[in-house]
């Protein structure tokens, strides 16, 4: 299996990541979205609006995943979580994640109800690369 520090450093390069949520009918719904803001063991921070098709469904149903990936001329890797998402709306880490040209899309600042934060707690992922696809368990302590 790829090491903590692998994945963590694939994920910290890539300007896109994709998050999926499930719909109230059970189908996937996947978004492009900015890579997350944070990543403390296990789990990864990203921001978006509460009111965003997205968040209400994580809000219904809180199964997700996130996919990261790179493709070079010659190389694909791929790196699939999953787990589950909340929406947090409470200050101390709406504060903690809120970066100064946030105002762009939230214009009444940190304190816009409209401004959410989306914690995502991997509890297993999927690895590609090389024609070779691996499963794994995560446990938090793996990657502190």
């Amino acid at each position: 299996m790829k090491t903590r520090e692998h994945i963590i450093e694939f994920i910290k390069k890539q300007k896109v990541s994709f998050i999926a949520s499930v719909d109230e009918e059970g189908f996937p719904n996947i978004k492009a979205m900015f890579v997350p803001r944070k990543i403390e063991g296990n789990c990864f921070y990203f921001t978006t609006n509460t009111s965003a098709m997205r968040s209400q469904q994580f809000i219904k149903n809180p199964k997700a995943s996130i996919y990261f990936f790179s493709k070079g001329r010659f190389k694909y890797e791929g790196i699939m979580l999953i787990g589950t998402m909340e929406v947090l709306q409470d200050d101390k880490t709406k504060r903690e994640i809120w970066r100064t040209g946030d105002t762009m899309y939230y214009k009444q600042g940190v304190t816009d109800p409209d401004y959410c934060v989306l914690k995502f707690t991997a509890i297993k992922g999927r690895h590609y690369c090389d024609l070779k696809t691996e499963s794994f368990d995560i446990d938090a302590k793996d990657l502190q």
